[in-house]
């Protein structure tokens, strides 16, 4: 272990909070679930990490197996941080306490940073495995200024960041509003009347989209 923190447990769930329980390294895992990532961009979107102890904590978890480093395309210099196949491990247990999180989110008081990503990622917690449509299809998320999209097939989803070529639906949305739905604090209807959030797409597809993601 390279952790400071060391249970000194033979227990499954010591062992992993060894490893991934010391402040921010689950949020930077959240991060790099969202997709591989350059420092300044880890930065930016983990509001209140100072850099010192973001390097820090990427060396432990870089040292752990969880994330892997290579060289930014195009930037001898750069690095770009993603999840190795250990790393990877964590997305179910991660979405699991992002869907528990939310259903604790609506009933606390006071805002807080936001980010686009942040709202993929209540996409991804909010999906039900049994209702993901049995049709192909596409569907593509505009959350503030960037793109998010979902590839459906016969039961199965893909998230991928970034726009589709030809999606099948199109929600524009601000993170927070998307957030805010996915805590029930705000209906899909309530956001669409107000404004806050838009459609592009045939009924049926809203309706496949709306059931995976426990809005139907």
């Amino acid at each position: 272990m390279t952790n400071k923190r060391d249970y000194g447990q033979f227990c499954g769930l010591a062992t992993g909070l060894d490893i991934v329980g010391e402040r921010w390294t689950l949020l930077i895992v959240r991060q790099l679930l969202i997709g591989p990532a350059r420092f300044n961009e880890l930065l930016h979107d983990l509001p209140g990490l100072a850099p010192n102890l973001l390097s820090e904590r990427l060396r432990s978890m870089t040292a752990n197996g969880l994330i892997s480093v290579s060289a930014a395309p195009g930037d001898a210099r750069g690095k770009v941080y993603e999840l190795t196949e250990d790393g990877l491990g964590l997305r179910e247990p991660v979405l699991a306490l992002a869907r528990w999180g939310l259903s604790q989110l609506g009933g606390r008081r006071g805002g807080g940073e936001v980010r686009a990503g942040w709202g993929f990622l209540a996409i991804q917690a909010m999906t039900i495995p049994d209702h993901i449509p049995q049709v192909s299809e596409q569907y593509e998320f505009r959350i503030d200024d960037e793109a998010f999209g979902v590839r459906v097939d016969g039961g199965r989803a893909e998230f991928v960041r970034g726009s589709l070529p030809r999606p099948d639906l199109v929600i524009h949305s601000s993170a927070e509003t998307f957030v805010r739905v996915g805590t029930k604090s705000l209906t899909p209807f309530e956001a669409l009347a107000n404004g806050d959030m838009r459609v592009e797409g045939p009924a049926e597809a809203v309706h496949r989209c709306s059931r995976m993601l426990g809005l139907a």
